[in-house]
């Protein structure tokens, strides 16, 4: 079986503040956006794991990690894990970078 992957223009990189979240919806799904202060462009599901799903875009950034608005959880944009002691994970996706356009790859 033969995957095929869609690259989706999501936002122009110039525009993405650092360190802040950014929201796309492509069809049902919420990603969050963040350029962190190196300048590489992260994304990944915009839901905390957690039962009360605190929405992503709204945490607060600190070097390659996101920290759950709702619950403080520290996530990593990297692989989407959970930090010690809590639990979880979420769903990353690939981004390219050509020219001013991020494209986030499904």
């Amino acid at each position: 079986m033969v995957v095929t992957k869609t690259r989706i223009l999501a936002a122009n990189y110039s525009a993405l503040p650092a360190r802040a979240g950014y929201s796309v919806k492509i069809e049902d799904t919420e990603i969050a956006l963040f350029k962190v202060t190196d300048g590489h462009v992260y994304a990944i599901e915009n839901r905390s794991p957690h039962p009360k799903g605190g929405v992503l875009t709204e945490g607060l950034v600190s070097g390659e990690y996101v920290f759950c608005p709702v619950y403080d959880w520290k996530i990593s944009l990297v692989d989407g894990k959970v930090q010690a002691p809590d639990e979880g994970r979420v769903k990353t996706y690939q981004v390219d970078i050509e020219d001013d356009r991020v494209y986030i790859v499904i």
